[in-house]
């Protein structure tokens, strides 16, 4: 895909073998900042490609030198001179960057982040947010705001969620840059690859999983997501429901069918 061919959009989309979706993340000038026009065009990506049953999985990337560089710091500073100092546009802009990261984990299909050079910030937030994350040996990661004086308290919802507490609170409140083989040792990308290699390694594991049942892929990723934040009892209640349900459908019957007669399933996506 070429960005060059596409300088005033901000994000690029398209649907590529196997039913895997490519988002690429398109102001490489601004490191792939997060706009509120970005956002808008990130949301509508979002919700068309929940509504598309040809899209098994996705992979969101950066174009340009960076994966993301998180919210567009000039654009916010620009509406400082609003009669209400900006914090109507400020309260927008955070609600919409809000919006993607729930829309994110509510969407059917697995989300794949491809990391390469920086993720800070929001940027840090959406690898956190994505379902899975490959990023090159010289990718790095941080949530810079406390040294600048702007707590990154959203992108702390999602870091907080994905890494261990006192690692996330490491990054939250000194700000520092970690390298992707600490990203990997804290959980937040789940493997790291060469240099120039993350989309294509990011596009590799989505076929793999978008060759498995969408229905079970779809069922477990929305059960995963609902127990994490329930206490232990309601969380085996929701489970074993969903397990029920899974068992009951067509491609569970044929994949342990499959298993046990020692054959390759034929997945029917119900």
């Amino acid at each position: 895909m070429d960005s060059h061919a596409h300088p005033d959009t901000p994000i690029l989309y398209e649907l590529g073998e196997g039913g895997v979706g490519l988002i690429t993340l398109n102001r490489p000038a601004r490191r792939n900042s997060l706009s509120l026009a970005t956002l808008g065009a990130l949301n509508a990506t979002l919700v068309s490609i929940a509504a598309d049953p040809a899209v098994r999985a996705v992979v969101i990337a950066g174009a340009g030198p960076a994966f993301c560089a998180g919210h567009d710091l000039a654009e916010l500073t620009a509406h400082r001179s609003d009669p209400d100092g900006g914090a109507a546009f400020f309260a927008n802009a955070m609600g919409a960057c809000a919006t993607i990261m729930q829309g994110i984990t509510a969407l059917p299909q697995p989300v794949i982040a491809a990391v390469h050079g920086i993720a800070t910030a929001a940027g840090c937030q959406l690898v956190a947010t994505c379902d899975l994350a490959v990023a090159e040996d010289g990718a790095r990661f941080c949530t810079p705001g406390v040294s600048i004086g702007l707590f990154c308290a959203t992108p702390a919802v999602a870091l907080s969620r994905a890494v261990p507490r006192k690692a996330a609170m490491e990054m939250l409140l000194t700000g520092d840059m970690i390298d992707a083989s600490e990203a990997h040792r804290i959980g937040l990308v789940n493997r790291v690859v060469g240099a120039g290699t993350a989309r294509d390694a990011a596009l590799a594991l989505a076929r793999k999983i978008a060759g498995r049942s969408t229905l079970t892929v779809r069922l477990g990723k929305a059960a995963f997501h609902r127990q994490i934040d329930c206490d232990l009892a309601d969380a085996y209640r929701d489970a074993a429901a969903v397990m029920v349900e899974n068992l009951m459908a067509h491609d569970a019957a044929e994949g342990i069918g499959a298993f046990l007669g020692k054959r390759e399933p034929v997945w029917e996506d119900r």
